[in-house]
């Protein structure tokens, strides 16, 4: 049974998240959270809290935990609309800065 869990808008960038979710994906759902919780990215403990959520989410919906492996994992980019900030350039111009911010999609499934 195939349960997920999402966070939007997450700011971190996307690159940076992508490194932690090729690092836990296809990995069990334990196994996947004692790594993230000694893994010195700033991503971790954000993956960490939603596979949490996964695998909350498929014990609410009876499945077995032991069982339980990430089965995909993806990060996209999300607008980076609100979170814009201007660097003073030469001549009196400026230039944006632009800080990302990432939507990641955790879905747990049970091996058989």
């Amino acid at each position: 049974m195939v349960s997920k869990a999402s966070a939007m808008f997450s700011r971190i960038a996307p690159r940076k998240a992508r490194m932690i979710a090729d690092l836990v994906r296809g990995r069990d759902a334990d196994e996947a959270i004692q790594l993230l919780s000694f893994t010195q990215k700033s991503g971790a403990p954000v993956l960490r809290k939603i596979i949490e959520s996964a695998v909350a989410n498929a014990q609410q919906a009876g499945a077995d935990i032991d069982a339980l492996f990430i089965s995909k994992a993806t990060v996209d980019k999300g607008p980076n609309k609100f979170n814009r900030r201007w660097r003073p350039r030469a001549m009196g111009r400026a230039t944006r800065i632009t800080k990302g911010v990432s939507h990641i999609v955790i879905e747990v499934d049970e091996r058989k």
